[in-house]
């Protein structure tokens, strides 16, 4: 996984307000790909969060995958 990189989230963190599948961007790769630090925004392009997260909770998007939309607001 590279810097700019579409990812999906492998579980939620920030204390829920992140959700398993919610799609990120890759903006800072750290030790090689053991660490990475991923935004997650609103389809208007708010930021939501910047989350350093562990390769093991990010995985790369699959071809085969459709975006969904969920509203945090509630």
């Amino acid at each position: 996984m590279n810097e700019f990189d579409l990812v999906v989230l492998q579980e939620d963190v920030s204390d829920g307000q992140l959700k398993a599948g919610d799609v990120g961007t890759i903006l800072t790769v750290y030790n090689g790909g053991k660490a990475f630090e991923v935004e997650f925004v609103t389809l208007t392009g708010e930021a939501v969060a910047i989350e350093t997260l562990l390769a093991h909770q990010i995985r790369e998007v699959r071809a085969s995958e459709i975006m969904a939309v969920r509203d945090i607001s509630q």
